[in-house]
């Protein structure tokens, strides 16, 4: 048995802020924490920035995709972390309750790689710690 806590990080379009929080989540945390992300209006794909940034860090970027809420609304979440207004304002009502944190990033998506590798170096600087405090790490 697993006492890995699952956060779920939710974003509109699921192709940017919330792909790169998961995989950073999932490489530093990934003994204590199971991380997944969503969206409230999933994009076709995980932007190219994205990944490229993380693959700067030395991040894993394999089997990130944009998924919809509703693809994981059933599962068993400890935290919901919103990383945008519009998708704390959409955040749909979970089977049990759930925890939520909120966390707004700058969205980068169609600017330079350089904004990627910043909004990934803030996400790092206050997502990591905001998690490991509200899940009592």
């Amino acid at each position: 048995m697993s006492d890995r806590k699952s956060v779920l990080v939710l974003c509109t379009g699921n192709s940017c802020r919330s792909q790169m929080a998961e995989a950073i989540l999932n490489h530093e945390l990934g003994d204590k924490v199971r991380a997944l992300s969503a969206g409230t209006r999933p994009q076709p794909k995980v932007a190219d920035g994205a990944i490229a940034a993380l693959k700067l860090a030395g991040l894993a970027t394999d089997g990130l995709y944009p998924k919809d809420v509703a693809a994981v609304i059933n599962e068993a979440i400890d935290l919901v972390v919103t990383v945008c207004d519009n998708a704390k304002e959409s955040c749909p009502i979970f089977p049990r309750l759930v925890p939520r944190i909120h966390l707004p990033f700058h969205d980068p998506h169609n600017e330079p790689l350089d904004s990627f590798v910043a909004v990934r170096e803030d996400i790092r600087n206050r997502l990591l710690p905001a998690v490991i405090v509200a899940l009592g790490l």
